[in-house]
């Protein structure tokens, strides 16, 4: 997989800010095919920053029913991780991409 195309972007809610500030912990959401060794790298490689730990979570899709048989999907199934960095690392900033 092209390491460039892993991070996807950053999922942004509450919790994930509380997450941020206190933890040092980041969500991001990540391609379908990417493991936790492929989006290790992508950090270290493309915004120079260390992870501690990654944890990956993939979300169900939201599905709304038609009649007997019909399926429709509102949200499709996604995938992402939480990233927790060194205490010696800097911040994430995803605008900050080197290639």
């Amino acid at each position: 997989m092209e390491t460039s195309r892993i991070i996807l972007g950053e999922v942004t809610t509450e919790k994930s800010e509380q997450l941020k500030t206190a933890l040092r912990t980041y969500t991001l959401r990540v391609h379908n095919g990417a493991t936790k060794v492929d989006v290790k790298n992508a950090l270290k490689q493309f915004f120079d920053v260390d992870a501690t730990s990654v944890r990956v979570l993939r979300t169900n899709p939201k599905t709304r029913l038609f009649g007997r048989n019909q399926v429709m999907v509102k949200r499709p199934r996604f995938k992402k991780v939480l990233v927790t960095l060194a205490e010696k690392s800097k911040k994430l900033d995803l605008t900050t991409f080197k290639a």
